[in-house]
């Protein structure tokens, strides 16, 4: 296990399990670094080892008290800093959407935090299991476990009236996004494609989603820009592929959104 260390105690590995459903873990130890809003495209299922963090998602603020399990769902803007004055330790799962579908979205925006003790046991042997390689059988046993605990929690929630507005203009522009993370869109383009003044196609979208739309795109590409550092690829090869101008572009966006420059974190890796 490698684990890259810097001077105010930060400290990171991440990689990638053969693990059907799993896009990534992250470990880290931060003591005062803080997020950004951001988004993601996978579910992020998140536990804290020591202290707390405190986070916005859907601009309403929260929390994550050891014995709960946060569940921050895929496209909704979040932040994240200490709560605690020495930082925090946390582990993370980031899960695509064969194991949780997009149907349980606005369940988990209305209360990312779960407070359940046999879940956060779960949660803690998935991750034990999930660090010892040839333990892909019993990872993904666990995380069978923990989806189906998860998904029974939301789907309760359901029936409740979703309280999160989707205008279509602003669904569209993100679908657009979705489909050019790489080679991007100029505004203007996007305008013309979507018929929509180029003013009014970012309020939309900054309304419907919280997070501005070059924000968006940004957060796409530093996650396609992990998997691909995880994949061994050089920064300078993963700044190319995806759609960066150059190194420093990459590692600008990527130190703001992960905490590290893109060659520690690969360097970090398993």
């Amino acid at each position: 296990m490698y684990v890259f260390c810097v001077a105010d105690q930060q400290e990171v590995s991440a990689w990638r399990p053969r693990v059907p459903g799993v896009v990534e873990v992250f470990h880290a130890h931060f003591t005062e670094y803080a997020y950004p809003m951001h988004v993601h495209d996978a579910w992020t299922l998140l536990i804290v080892d020591d202290g707390a963090v405190r986070y916005d998602l859907d601009r309403h603020e929260h929390g994550t008290p050891l014995d709960t399990v946060s569940l921050l769902p895929p496209h909704v803007p979040h932040n994240g800093s200490p709560a605690t004055p020495d930082g925090f330790r946390k582990r993370v799962v980031y899960l695509d959407s064969s194991r949780l579908g997009e149907e349980l979205i606005g369940a988990a925006v209305d209360t990312p935090d779960l407070r359940d003790p046999l879940l956060r046991q779960r949660v803690g042997q998935l991750h034990s299991a999930l660090a010892r390689p040839g333990d892909e059988l019993e990872a993904e046993s666990r995380l069978t476990l923990v989806g189906e605990r998860l998904r029974d929690s939301l789907r309760r929630r359901t029936d409740e009236p979703p309280r999160r507005p989707d205008p279509v203009l602003g669904r569209r522009l993100r679908e657009l996004l979705d489909a050019r993370v790489v080679e991007g869109v100029p505004l203007a383009e996007a305008a013309r494609l979507l018929h929509a003044h180029p003013a009014h196609l970012v309020r939309a979208f900054s309304a419907a989603y919280g997070i501005a739309p070059h924000q968006y795109l940004m957060s796409r590409r530093v996650g396609r820009a992990r998997r691909l550092l995880l994949d061994g690829l050089a920064p300078g090869e993963v700044a190319a592929a995806t759609g960066f101008y150059d190194q420093a572009h990459l590692t600008r966006h990527f130190k703001k959104l992960v905490g590290v420059t893109p060659g520690r974190y690969r360097g970090s890796a398993r």
